[in-house]
C-alpha cells in the first residue's frame, strides 16, 4: 500500500489511476495538482476522498509516487516547475505517462533526488469516472532503473495489472505498437460499415452487429495466439471466393482489403505453395499502388 500518491494533471488518465487507487484501498493520501483554481467535478473530490492542489507546491514527505499526467508538450514545464519544490521525499519515483517520450523529459526531477522512469497503462480510457474498471487485467508498461522499476511495480501491483519493461531507447518502436494495436481496428470497422451500408444493411445496425463477432475474433486470439485465429476465405485458400468479395468493392476499399488480406496470408503457414502463389497473385493486382481494377472488373 502507498502511504501517498501524487498525481499532475486530473484529466481521463490521471483520474481514472487514482480512482482505481482509491477503490483498491491501496493508498493513504491522494493529492492531484491542476492548472485550474478549482478541482474538476469528480467524485474524488465532491466526496472528499482526495486533495485538490492549484499550481505546483511541495509534496507530501510520505509520498513515493509522482505520476505526471499531462500533455506531452507540457512534461518539460511540469517536470522543472515540481523540480523546483525542493528535495524528493525519500524513496519517491516520478513518472511521466507519455508512451512514446523517454525519461530525459524528467531530467531537472532526476537532478532534485527523484528516481525517474516511465509508466504507460495500455488502456483506451474514454471517461475518468468508469475507466477505473478498465484498468485490472490490463498491461502497464516500465521504463527506468531499478529504483523506480520497483515502484512501478508496486503501483501495477496495487492497479492490478501486469508490468512489461521496455528499454528507453525503444519506446518509439513500442509506442508505435501499442497505437497501432488499439487503434488500427477503426479504419477496419469504418470500411466493414460501408461494405455492409452497400450490401443493403441499415447504417445503425452495421456497427452493433459487428462488434460482437470481433469480440469473438479478440477471444479467440487470447485463447490460441493470432496465426492460429486465421479463418474464412485465406485460411481455406478459396482465391474465388476473394475474387468475389474484390469485384463486389468500390474501388476505393479494394486496396485496403487487399492489403490487409496480404496480411493474413502472411499470418496463415497452412496452405500449400501453389495455392499461397495463386492468393498472392490476385491480391497484387490490387496492393500495386498503380492499379486500376474497379468494382464489377476482372478479379
Amino acid at each position: 500500500m502507498f502511504r501517498s500518491v501524487a498525481i499532475v494533471g486530473p484529466g481521463r488518465m490521471g483520474l481514472t489511476i487514482a480512482s482505481a487507487l482509491h477503490d483498491a484501498g491501496e493508498v493513504g493520501t491522494l493529492t492531484l495538482y491542476g492548472r485550474h483554481p478549482e478541482p474538476p467535478g469528480h467524485p474524488l473530490f465532491t466526496q472528499g476522498e482526495a486533495e485538490y492542489v492549484y499550481g505546483a507546491a511541495p509534496l507530501d514527505r510520505r509520498t513515493t509516487a509522482l505520476l505526471l499526467a499531462v500533455p506531452d508538450e507540457a512534461l518539460p514545464e511540469v517536470a522543472q516547475a515540481f523540480a523546483g519544490q525542493g528535495e524528493a521525499p525519500d524513496g519517491c519515483a516520478a513518472f511521466h505517462l507519455s508512451g512514446a517520450l523517454s525519461t530525459d523529459v524528467l531530467e531537472p526531477l532526476h537532478h532534485a533526488g527523484y528516481a525517474v522512469g516511465s509508466v504507460h497503462p495500455l488502456v483506451a480510457v474514454s471517461h475518468p469516472v468508469t475507466g477505473a474498471d478498465r484498468l485490472p487485467g490490463a498491461s502497464m508498461s516500465v521504463t527506468g532503473g531499478p529504483s523506480a522499476t520497483r515502484v512501478a511495480s508496486a503501483l501495477a501491483q496495487a492497479l492490478g495489472m501486469s508490468l512489461i519493461e521496455v528499454p528507453d531507447g525503444r519506446r518509439s518502436l513500442y509506442h508505435a505498437a501499442v497505437v497501432t494495436a488499439s487503434t488500427s481496428i477503426l479504419p477496419i470497422l469504418d470500411l466493414c460499415g460501408r461494405m455492409l451500408a452497400r450490401a443493403g444493411v441499415d447504417p445503425d445496425d452495421a456497427l452493433s452487429a459487428l462488434i460482437p463477432l470481433v469480440r469473438t475474433t479478440l477471444s479467440s486470439v487470447e485463447e490460441r495466439g493470432a496465426a492460429a485465429s486465421v479463418r474464412g476465405p485465406i485460411a481455406r485458400g478459396d482465391v474465388e471466393t476473394v475474387g468475389l468479395h474484390l469485384r463486389a468493392m468500390d474501388a476505393e476499399d479494394q486496396r485496403l482489403y487487399a492489403m490487409l488480406a496480404v496480411e493474413l496470408l502472411r499470418l496463415d503457414g497452412d496452405l500449400d505453395d501453389e495455392t499461397r502463389a495463386a492468393m498472392s497473385a490476385l491480391l497484387a493486382r490490387y496492393t500495386e499502388p498503380a492499379h486500376t481494377v474497379a468494382g464489377g472488373g476482372a478479379g
